[in-house]
C-alpha cells in the first residue's frame, strides 16, 4: 500500500491514466501542455507526444490507435507516427473551454466532458462520442466534468462534477447509452481534505477517487462507504488507473498546477506518477470501438 514514485514527470496538470493492454503501456496526459505520455513500466521509459493543443483524455481504440479528447475536438492519434487526424467535433466555444477527463463504456463509446478555461460555473458539458463519429450531449450544465466509470454489472454510471464535492450515480442503459435518475453516491468533505477528481472502479466493484488538494486517494465500497485512504506525497492527485499484466498495480497521476513555491519545496514530487499494489485488481479497460 506504500506508493512509490515511478516517474518524476513534473506534470503541470497530469490526468487520465489508462492502461493500454495491447502495448503494455500506461497512457496519460498533461492537459495544458498538450502532451500525451506513453509510459513503459518494464523499462521506465516515458515517451512524450506533442498534440499542439490542450488534451483532456486519451483512450485506446480497437483499431490499434488512440482517441484523444482535445480542446478543438476528438482526434485519432497514431502511436507510431504521433500523427493526429481530426475525427469529430463537439458543440462548444473552443476558445473558452477545454476537455477534462473521459472513459469508454462497455459498448466502446467514449464519454468525455468539458470545463471553462476560466473555471466558470455551469459552462461545461458531458459528451458521448459513438463509434460512428457522432457526438451526443449527455449532461449539461456542469462545471468541472471529471471522473467517469461504470459498475461491474454495467447498470450504474459513476460521475464527478468536481465543484459539487460529491460522486453521483446514474442509472445506465448500456444498450442505448443513456443515463437517468441522478443521485448522490458519496459526499466529499472538500476544503483541506481535497475535492473529488478522477475515479475508477476496481475488479471488486470498489470506487477509487483521487482528491485534488487532499494529498490522497480513497476507496469506496459499492454502498458508498470509505474503506481505505492512501496518502500520496503530492497535494493534487488527479486520477487512478490499474495496469500491469495482472492489473494489480494502481497508478496515480498528479499535478504541480498552481502550487505556491513554498509548497512545491515541501513536496518535490508534485506532478509525479505514483504506483502501489492495493491488494485488489482492476478490470480490463474497454477500447473505443470505432
Amino acid at each position: 500500500m506504500e506508493p512509490e514514485l515511478v516517474l518524476d514527470a513534473q506534470l503541470d496538470l497530469g490526468e487520465g491514466p489508462i492502461w493500454d493492454a495491447v502495448r503494455s503501456r500506461l497512457l496519460f496526459v498533461d492537459i495544458m501542455r498538450g502532451h500525451v505520455h506513453e509510459f513503459d513500466p518494464a523499462t521506465g521509459r516515458d515517451r512524450v507526444l506533442e498534440v499542439g493543443q490542450p488534451v483532456g483524455a486519451i483512450v485506446p481504440a480497437e483499431a490499434g490507435d488512440w482517441i484523444i479528447a482535445a480542446q478543438h475536438g476528438f482526434y485519432r492519434l497514431d502511436p507510431d507516427s504521433a500523427r493526429t487526424t481530426f475525427f469529430a467535433d463537439y458543440p462548444a466555444d473552443h476558445g473558452a473551454i477545454r476537455m477534462n477527463d473521459g472513459y469508454v463504456d462497455a459498448r466502446g463509446r467514449f464519454w468525455a466532458g468539458t470545463m471553462a478555461l476560466d473555471h466558470g460555473t455551469g459552462k461545461g458539458t458531458l459528451f458521448r462520442l459513438d463509434p460512428d463519429g457522432s457526438v451526443h450531449t449527455m449532461l449539461a450544465p456542469v462545471t468541472i466534468s471529471n471522473g467517469i466509470d461504470w459498475s461491474l454489472d454495467g447498470r450504474i454510471m459513476y460521475y464527478v462534477d468536481t465543484r459539487t464535492d460529491r460522486i453521483d450515480l446514474f442509472d445506465f442503459d448500456e444498450a442505448q447509452g443513456t443515463i437517468a435518475n441522478r443521485r448522490v453516491f458519496a459526499a466529499v468533505a472538500g476544503g483541506a481534505t481535497g475535492h473529488p477528481d478522477g475515479l475508477i472502479v476496481d475488479g471488486s466493484g470498489g470506487v477509487w477517487l483521487a482528491l485534488w488538494g487532499g494529498s490522497a486517494i480513497q476507496r469506496y465500497t459499492p454502498d458508498g462507504r470509505i474503506d481505505r485512504i492512501v496518502h500520496i506525497p503530492s497535494s493534487c492527485t488527479t486520477k487512478c488507473a490499474f495496469g500491469g499484466p495482472d492489473l494489480a498495480d494502481l497508478y496515480v497521476t498528479s499535478a504541480v498546477g498552481s502550487l505556491k513555491p513554498a509548497q512545491r519545496a515541501r513536496e518535490p514530487h508534485d506532478g509525479g506518477l505514483f504506483r502501489l499494489r492495493p491488494g485488489v485488481r482492476g478490470k480490463p479497460t474497454h477500447r473505443f470501438a470505432g
